[in-house]
């Protein structure tokens, strides 16, 4: 019984200490226009993303997703963008870990 214990618990403990994954040279959007610009993500501006960012951001990774940010990379997104010049084709570097479709963000860097 008690190997039968430490075993779960072994588990349980990989499964809450997942490795950080990273998505490179991916697109970054507002939660609010992720649907309508998911077909040319590169064409949504920068002014837009700012003015919708009380909905959050995430990513459109490379296979059409969106992958949602947690707080912590919705406060780095909206700082990104603020100090960014590009008007539009808003690309980004991102570590976090993935859960459901949400990044818990560790590192957040505009291409």
């Amino acid at each position: 019984m008690k190997k039968l214990c430490m075993l779960v618990v072994l588990t349980l403990s990989f499964a809450v200490t997942a490795a950080a994954e990273d998505w490179h040279n991916v697109s970054i959007i507002d939660t609010q226009c992720a649907t309508k610009s998911a077909a040319n993500p590169d064409a949504h501006k920068r002014s837009c993303a700012l003015a919708c960012s009380k909905s959050g951001f995430g990513i459109i990774d490379q296979s059409g997703n969106y992958l949602r940010f947690d707080d912590k990379g919705n406060q780095q997104a909206i700082k990104l963008l603020e100090s960014s010049n590009e008007q539009d084709h808003l690309r980004v570097n991102v570590s976090g870990k993935k859960e459901g479709n949400v990044i818990h963000v560790e590192s957040l860097k505009l291409m």
